[in-house]
């Protein structure tokens, strides 16, 4: 949701004391600094598939190990990939963004191609959510508006931004805002995501349900896809923006008016519902957009306006349906113990942010 770009000092200390170098008691080995970096990685590869997919509901809390096991690769290396790509480029946020709307692109269309898919909802829990969906469809290319932005948009918010935003929050410098893996590691990772992705795309049952989209739609998706990942190498998201002076909301009140914005979201579906997500979404990205080049931005609005979908996500655990039905009472506990740990990791990345803000302020 945009970012603060401003050295930490704690960062400028660790920079000036690798300059100077003597004191054997503050190098660090290059093996070590290898295992380090691994450290938030690895992190993320846990954390990634656990929020794409658990932290609204979709699963009972008996399924997370499986679910790590064998979404990691699909869900953890997408966001890593896409983390490391923006951290080495120097694009922050707004590349970020972009790619993981991407990938969302490639996950919905190309991997499950649950986007283009009639009957995906038809043997779910999900299946009263169709007339809804059919309302926005767009006739050529089989497609419906209201799905693709929800598809899209819940593999932007909670498939790649969120958990980068939890592990980044919570990891200290000089990692935090730098490359984690070296050349091989990225190869393996990249590897490691095209086997998750297909696997899902070989799978009949829970994957793509004997569908296969039509070459439109396939090279509508592409375009897409495309279109996104130029427009996340675009030189201008590199520069180095002049802090103005102006109005910058706390970064508690700018994560309730985000959080507002997600649960109105709530109530409308259809046209209307798809009006709404084209207006509070745009208004939203335009205040960032504003807010984010003033001095009084900070990683604690990062933390809270990323956090305010998971909270949303969290808490509309109680009232989504679960991909398996379970009983009354694991489905309690699941959801229960989603509030549990959402509550923990966005108390401790603002926390930890929050620091970070109080020494960059010094």
């Amino acid at each position: 949701m945009g970012e603060a770009r401003v050295s930490s000092r704690e960062d400028e200390q660790v920079d000036s004391r690798a300059a100077a170098g003597p004191d054997a008691s503050e190098q660090v080995t290059e093996p070590r600094r290898r295992w380090r970096g691994w450290v938030p990685a690895v992190a993320l590869l846990v954390l990634a598939p656990w929020t794409a997919e658990c932290s609204w509901g979709g699963f009972a809390v008996a399924d997370y190990p499986m679910v790590i096991l064998f979404l990691g690769p699909l869900y953890g290396g997408a966001a890593v990939l896409i983390r490391e790509t923006s951290r080495r480029t120097g694009g922050g946020w707004p590349v970020i963004v972009l790619l993981a709307a991407a990938f969302g692109v490639v996950q919905a269309a190309l991997v499950d191609q649950s986007l283009f898919n009639p009957g995906f909802l038809d043997d779910t829990e999900f299946a009263d959510l169709a007339p809804g969906a059919n309302a926005t469809l767009v006739p050529v290319f089989g497609f419906s508006v209201e799905q693709a932005i929800t598809y899209v948009g819940n593999h932007v918010l909670l498939s790649i931004c969120a958990p980068i935003m939890l592990v980044e929050a919570v990891v200290r410098p000089p990692y935090r805002d730098r490359p984690w893996l070296g050349g091989r590691g990225l190869l393996g990772l990249g590897v490691l995501y095209l086997l998750g992705s297909l696997m899902i795309f070989s799978d009949d049952e829970d994957g793509r349900k004997g569908f296969l989209l039509a070459p439109a739609q396939a090279g509508l998706a592409v375009a897409v896809v495309l279109l996104l990942v130029g427009a996340a190498m675009l030189p201008r998201w590199r520069r180095t923006l002049r802090r103005r002076v102006g109005f910058v909301p706390h970064p508690l009140l700018f994560g309730l008016l985000v959080l507002g914005v997600h649960l109105g979201l709530w109530f409308v579906s259809g046209r209307p519902g798809v009006g709404a997500w084209v207006v509070a979404g745009g208004t939203v990205l335009m205040l960032v957009g504003v807010w984010s080049r003033r001095a009084g931005w900070m990683r604690r609005h990062v933390v809270t306006g990323w956090s305010a979908g998971l909270i949303a996500a969290a808490a509309g655990a109680f009232l989504a349906p679960a991909y398996r039905p379970v009983s009354a009472q694991a489905a309690l506990v699941s959801d229960v113990t989603v509030g549990v740990l959402t509550a923990a990791l966005v108390i401790a990345a603002y926390r930890r942010a929050r620091a970070a803000d109080l020494e960059q302020a010094k």
